[in-house]
């Protein structure tokens, strides 16, 4: 077996591991009701002061649709030789596979468990990230089902993996409103924002771009839900909308760094 056919069928293994996940986590099968039901009403929209406003959610069926679109591009003859899809397949597969594996590690209640599994997505959506950033260009499909995919995939699981450590340290006993509440959860923005900077550093402009898409859809729910939803709070609420204009700023920052004279115009 080639190492392309091999590659190819681990993601194909780990979309079916995804799908899975998928139906069992968010009550498509069984009975047992989707994620926000999950852990004694953890993981619902009002849990956390960092917890996104429930369209913020919807965001998933984009990515899913990019996610599948990648998985059948990868098998497609053009793509056998593309350097995009060899140099993304393993940690293309590593997050779908994961993807899936936090469904059910939410469906089960171990919330441990799912900040570990959502932090190994986080790590193979980097390694995509830093191994497509000075990739020769291949033209728009492998640029929109790469760049764009996981662009919009790892500026997503930036915002969820912050409310995912929340809600385990709320199950830990910290408090979900209150003044610690508000401080822990400034901070979290904060490491948002930084987190935005460094990886915009290494992007290229399409890959930024669609991850800051997705971070300031996710802060920018955040606030909603907190200035007109519950757990109300006008300080997290506002310091969100503070933490979506940073992220377009640093975004900004970035492409005009990338435009300016003797600096290699990131695609």
């Amino acid at each position: 077996m080639s190492p392309v056919r091999r590659d190819q069928l681990v993601v194909t293994a780990a979309a079916v591991l995804w799908i899975v996940g998928t139906l069992i986590g968010t009550g498509l099968v069984g009975a047992e009701g989707g994620v926000e039901e999950q852990g004694d009403g953890l993981f619902s929209d009002a849990a956390t002061l960092i917890a996104p406003d429930g369209p913020a959610f919807s965001i998933w069926s984009v990515i899913y649709l990019f996610l599948a679109g990648y998985v059948v591009w990868q098998w497609l003859p053009r793509a056998r030789d593309s350097v995009w899809a060899s140099r993304t397949r393993i940690p293309a597969a590593a997050s779908l596979a994961l993807n899936g594996l936090w469904l059910l590690v939410v469906f089960a209640g171990w919330l441990l468990v799912s900040v570990l599994v959502i932090a190994g997505i986080a790590v193979s959506l980097g390694v995509i990230l830093r191994r497509t950033a000075d990739l020769p260009d291949e033209g728009r499909v492998p640029r929109v089902l790469v760049s764009v995919t996981f662009g919009l995939y790892l500026g997503w699981i930036c915002v969820a993996t912050c409310a995912n450590v929340a809600l385990w340290l709320v199950d830990r006993g910290v408090p979900a409103e209150g003044q610690l509440a508000t401080v822990v959860t400034l901070v979290v923005l904060a490491v948002v924002v930084a987190l935005v900077a460094v990886l915009l550093h290494r992007a290229d402009r399409v890959f930024g771009t669609a991850l800051v898409t997705a971070v300031t859809w996710g802060v920018s729910w955040v606030a909603v839900g907190r200035l007109s939803g519950e757990p109300a709070n006008d300080v997290v609420g506002y310091a969100a909308v503070a933490t979506a204009v940073l992220a377009v700023a640093a975004w900004g920052v970035r492409v005009r760094a990338a435009r300016s004279p003797g600096h290699r115009l990131a695609r």
